[in-house]
C-alpha cells in the first residue's frame, strides 16, 4: 500500500475516534468548542507515527490506536495554548480562526486543558496494560519535554543563539512527541529491549530532523530580527538540508530490522523531504 493511501485510512480511524470523544461535556457549547480544534485537521502526523510503529512490529490492537488517540489530543492543546495571545498570538491555524479568536481566551485555555486530560482518560480506559504509556506520555508532554522545550522557546533561559541551544529546545517542543509516539507504540506491542531502542533512535532523529526541515520551508517568513530561531538562520538552508538527510540515514538504519518497517521508513522519508 502507498503512503497516502495507508495515512488516509490511518487518519479516517483516529479522526473517528477524536470525534467521539466530549459529548457528554457541559455544557453544550463547550463539548463543541472542545471539537473545534480536532475537526480542524492537519497532518496527524504523531499518531500516524504511532500506526506505523506499532506495524512495524507486526503489532495491531486496540492499546495502540488509544496511544494514536491519546497523542494527537496532547498535541492539539498544545497547539491551542501556543496561539494565545500570551504565546504565539495567532489568528488562524489550518486555515481557520483560532480557538480563542472563535470562544475567547478564557475558554481557550479550557478547551486546551480538556483536550489534555481526555488524553489520559483514553489510556487509562485501557487498563493495567496502559500504565506504561501514561508514563511515557506525561513524561514526553511535561516538563521534561514538550513543556520545557517550549520554556525555553519563550525565553526562560534567554536567547537560543547557538545549534547545541537550538537542538535542545527542539527536542523538547518538537522531537519530545514524536520520539514517544513511536517508543508508546513499541510499549503498547511489550517489544524487547532492542525494538524499543530502534524506535527510540528513530524518533529522536525524526525529531529533529522534522523541525529542521520546517525551518526550511519557513525560511522566508521566519528572517529577520523578529523570527523565530532556526536551522537555516544558524547553519544556511544548504547546511540545513544536509543535516536534516543525515537524520534521516540515521532513522531509516534504525529500524530497518523491524519485521515491518516500510510504512515507518516511509513517513520519515515525507517528514523530511515534503516540499509543502
Amino acid at each position: 500500500m502507498s503512503l497516502p493511501a495507508w495515512s488516509a485510512a490511518a487518519r479516517a480511524r483516529v479522526d473517528a475516534r477524536l470525534l467521539a470523544r466530549f459529548g457528554d461535556a457541559f455544557p453544550e457549547a463547550f463539548a463543541a468548542a472542545c471539537r473545534y480544534p480536532i475537526e480542524t485537521g492537519g497532518k496527524r502526523f504523531r499518531p500516524l507515527v504511532v500506526l506505523a510503529a506499532a506495524e512495524a512490529l507486526g503489532h495491531d490492537s486496540p492499546l495502540a490506536e488509544a496511544a494514536a488517540v491519546a497523542i494527537e489530543l496532547v498535541h492539539t492543546y498544545s497547539l491551542v495554548h501556543d496561539d494565545l495571545p500570551a504565546m504565539d498570538d495567532d489568528d488562524e491555524r489550518r486555515g481557520r480562526p483560532t480557538a480563542h479568536r472563535v470562544y475567547g481566551e478564557g475558554a481557550a485555555v479550557l478547551i486546551g486543558d480538556a483536550l489534555l486530560t481526555e488524553a489520559f482518560v483514553v489510556l487509562a480506559e485501557q487498563g493495567p496494560a496502559a500504565m506504561p504509556l501514561v508514563v511515557e506520555l506525561g513524561r514526553a508532554a511535561g516538563h521534561r519535554g514538550m513543556i520545557g522545550g517550549q520554556a525555553l522557546d519563550i525565553g526562560m533561559d534567554g536567547r537560543i543563539g547557538d545549534l547545541d541551544s537550538l537542538m535542545k529546545l527542539h527536542r523538547g517542543k518538537t522531537g519530545a512527541l514524536i520520539r514517544c509516539a513511536a517508543r508508546m507504540a513499541g510499549l503498547a506491542a511489550g517489544a524487547n529491549a532492542h525494538s524499543l531502542q530502534a524506535l527510540t533512535q528513530w524518533g529522536e532523529a525524526v525529531g529533529l530532523a522534522f523541525q529542521m526541515a520546517d525551518d526550511i520551508l519557513d525560511a522566508e517568513q521566519d528572517a529577520g530580527e523578529d523570527g523565530p530561531p532556526s536551522y537555516v538562520k544558524l547553519m544556511g538552508i544548504e547546511d540545513t538540508r544536509e543535516r536534516a538527510r543525515a537524520l534521516l540515514d540515521e532513522a531509516l538504519a534504525a529500524v530497518a530490522g523491524l519485521p515491518q518497517p516500510q510504512m515507518l521508513q516511509a513517513l520519515a522519508r515525507h517528514a523530511v523531504e515534503r516540499e509543502v
